[in-house]
């Protein structure tokens, strides 16, 4: 869909709003109709517009006859109902004289806001003052969309400390890639905007323009140190989370060993008793009963053997044990000590 707009240079409380000295064509959700006539009306090269229409284009700048391009990578709306599954895309602007042309294949938060004016304090009266007024709207919005990120990783945290399923573990994968596009766009967005200040044919006009893109370098860097924390915190509760599943598994496997081999006693005892052979006491007609208690009492000490509760009083009094000999090693030293001075 391309829509013609005029944007409005001031939007602050008590001026007057006025139109910019240029036309933006904001093209958005476009079908193969748009592209051709983007192609043929204005004259964009069907190379840029592949280029644009490349979901993993990196951010650049390059200069035509006619026109300068640019492609930034913005961040998108949600696909899914919850807003967890974020992602980027790349952003083509084509810069001619007194016109300004936005290309996205699909929709995005900064474009809505720019064109609903939802927006304060933006240097939008020169083309330039445009662009990278959608690079710090985009900075913006990635710094918020990564705090909302961050809470929604807080709450998958703590469902998995109740239980460990396997939907809240593909929340966390959703999360991480997330974090990779964000932190890749706003990584390229970096370098382009670093290379805005140093190029001839893509000149500020004021002051003022100059230290908002400034600004909006340094709120770039914050952005990505933000997604770099937050995907290193990320990458170690899953590291975490895997090493609890494993244990956990390591336990049960553990049990059920224990519980087996309890086993394996009775049944040595029955194996006997099932032989053609004469055995003790087996025309006695109560010698199932004493064959069943010599069972029990095989599998309870069998499984008692090997608990963890033995284990653990054995360690305990090897541990007391160890502290009594280094008392008694102390108060020999110390006797030695006494009777040599």
């Amino acid at each position: 869909m391309i829509t013609i707009r005029n944007n409005v240079v001031s939007t602050n409380p008590g001026d007057s709003p006025s139109e910019a000295s240029y036309t933006w064509v904001d093209a958005r959700n476009i079908n193969r109709d748009d592209i051709t006539l983007l192609e043929e009306q204005y004259n964009i090269s069907s190379e840029l517009l592949a280029d644009i229409m490349d979901q993993d284009e990196q951010a650049r700048i390059e200069r035509e006859d006619d026109f300068v391009a640019l492609i930034v990578r913005l961040p998108a709306l949600a696909d899914d109902s919850k807003g967890i599954n974020q992602y980027a895309v790349p952003l083509g602007i084509v810069l001619y004289k007194d016109l300004v042309i936005t290309i996205c294949q699909s929709d995005s938060i900064v474009l809505e806001d720019f064109s609903k004016n939802r927006f304060r304090q933006y240097p939008v009266a020169t083309k330039e003052g445009f662009v990278i007024s959608i690079l710090g709207r985009a900075t913006m919005v990635y710094i918020r969309l990564l705090k909302y990120i961050n809470r929604q990783k807080s709450l998958v945290e703590e469902q998995l400390q109740k239980s460990i399923m396997n939907y809240e573990l593909i929340q966390l994968l959703q999360i991480q890639k997330s974090l990779v596009y964000f932190s890749t766009s706003l990584s390229t967005n970096e370098a382009l905007m670093e290379k805005l200040l140093k190029i001839p044919y893509f000149r500020l006009t004021s002051e003022e323009e100059r230290d908002f893109l400034e600004d909006t370098i340094t709120d770039n860097k914050q952005a990505i140190e933000m997604a770099n924390i937050y995907t290193t915190i990320l990458t170690g509760t899953m590291d975490a989370f895997a090493s609890v599943i494993g244990n956990n598994m390591n336990v049960i496997m553990k049990r059920l060993t224990i519980i087996s081999i309890a086993l394996m006693f009775p049944t040595l005892i029955v194996s006997f008793y099932g032989m053609n052979i004469e055995l003790p006491y087996m025309h006695q007609p109560l010698a199932w009963v004493g064959a069943l208690t010599v069972c029990g009492i095989s599998a309870f000490l069998g499984g008692w053997m090997l608990s963890d509760r033995r284990s653990q009083s054995l360690v305990q009094r090897s541990v007391q044990a160890k502290r009594v000999k280094e008392k008694r090693t102390k108060k020999k030293t110390r006797k030695k000590r006494a009777l040599t001075d």
